[in-house]
């Protein structure tokens, strides 16, 4: 009773805390804040500085007495007190948000219930630090959910029901294979592989092969503007590229087309699908019959590499579709939960008051 009194004068939040990316929706309002997860703080006296995109703008370019980070590293915490300052600089901003009448509700308004996404291959010590942030950032209540069922709800999918269904949610930092039924999962993959080892992977290919040393930013923008797993029926697409040649130490450009990009990514690419393969073999054969009637379901940011579902269909030999809005699905999967209470007692994993 008393949650529910607070509920009715908070602003309860769905978190999706991704290593590329941090989206806060408010419970019956929808998503309000989407944000490189980047804290710049200074060094000494750890001040954090700046968040979100403006921290991005610094990454590669502080001076020494600034650091910009990615608090979170294949989707775990990293660095505490700059996930925290992060969570309580977002916690702040909903919550300082003036309302019709011009002036801010903070004073007033309790603590908020706040539902995160996390990977399902976390152990227990990551997720009670994920916890514990949440409730230093200001939150009355912490539930933790697990990344492919908070994707698998927000995209709509039956998650209750005694039909399979097959998630495979791409982030920043992990790949999440799952295979849910009757409101639980039945089986499930995570590993580490995901759109930053894209990054890495186009970073590595302009060093061997073009002498050429570039940043996380320029790889992933050659990743997003020509990148692509599957040959497209279209003609060849180029970019030029700039970065510090290895052996002048002077800058450089080149012209770079997306079949090289392409090539580039093709480990990566084929380490996801051998490891989706695996999980359709351990999936049990009622289930797997409902799997290819309905097919894989995409979600998460680099979900969205083209020709990623094509080349995934013809490996399996199943249906592969994309979730609406891929990247949103996580943080709108935390919002539905949020707003019903049974749902969120069958699929939390962890949660409790400060």
């Amino acid at each position: 009773m008393l949650d529910f009194l607070f509920g009715l004068f908070s602003y309860d939040l769905g978190i999706d805390l991704g290593t590329a990316n941090t989206l806060v929706a408010i419970k019956h309002k929808g998503i309000i804040i989407r944000e490189p997860s980047v804290v710049a703080m200074h060094k000494k006296t750890k001040q954090i500085l700046a968040l979100g995109q403006e921290a991005k703008k610094m990454l590669g370019k502080t001076p020494t007495n600034i650091i910009a980070l990615r608090p979170l590293k294949d989707g775990v915490i990293a660095d505490f007190d700059a996930t925290v300052g992060m969570l309580k600089h977002y916690i702040r901003l909903v919550h300082e948000a003036p309302n019709k009448f011009g002036f801010s509700l903070l004073p007033k308004i309790p603590k908020p219930k706040v539902v995160i996404g996390i990977p399902s291959g976390v152990t227990e010590v990551e997720r009670r630090a994920v916890q514990d942030a949440a409730l230093s950032a200001g939150a009355r209540m912490a539930y933790l959910i697990e990344e492919p069922m908070a994707a698998a709800i927000g995209a709509g999918l039956a998650v209750e029901s005694a039909n399979g269904v097959f998630i495979v949610d791409i982030g920043g930092g992990t790949t999440e294979i799952a295979v849910i039924s009757l409101g639980g999962i039945v089986i499930n993959r995570s590993i580490r592989i995901a759109g930053d080892k894209m990054d890495e992977t186009i970073i590595n290919f302009l060093r061997l092969k073009y002498g050429l040393l570039v940043g996380d930013k320029t790889a992933e923008d050659l990743k997003i503007q020509i990148g692509s797993a599957f040959s497209r029926d279209k003609q060849e697409r180029y970019s030029v590229v700039r970065g510090r040649d290895i052996e002048t130490g002077l800058p450089r450009s080149i012209k770079i087309g997306s079949n090289e990009i392409r090539e580039a990514l093709s480990g990566v690419v084929n380490q996801i699908i051998a490891h989706i393969s695996e999980v359709i073999e351990e999936t049990p054969p009622e289930i797997l019959t409902d799997i290819l009637e309905k097919g894989i379901v995409l979600a998460g940011g680099a979900s969205q590499l083209v020709g990623l579902d094509r080349l995934l269909a013809e490996s399996t030999k199943l249906p592969v579709w994309r979730a609406d809005e891929p990247q949103t699905c996580v943080v709108r999967g935390c919002l539905k939960v949020l707003e019903d209470e049974e749902l969120l007692a069958k699929v939390k994993v962890t949660g409790g008051l400060k």
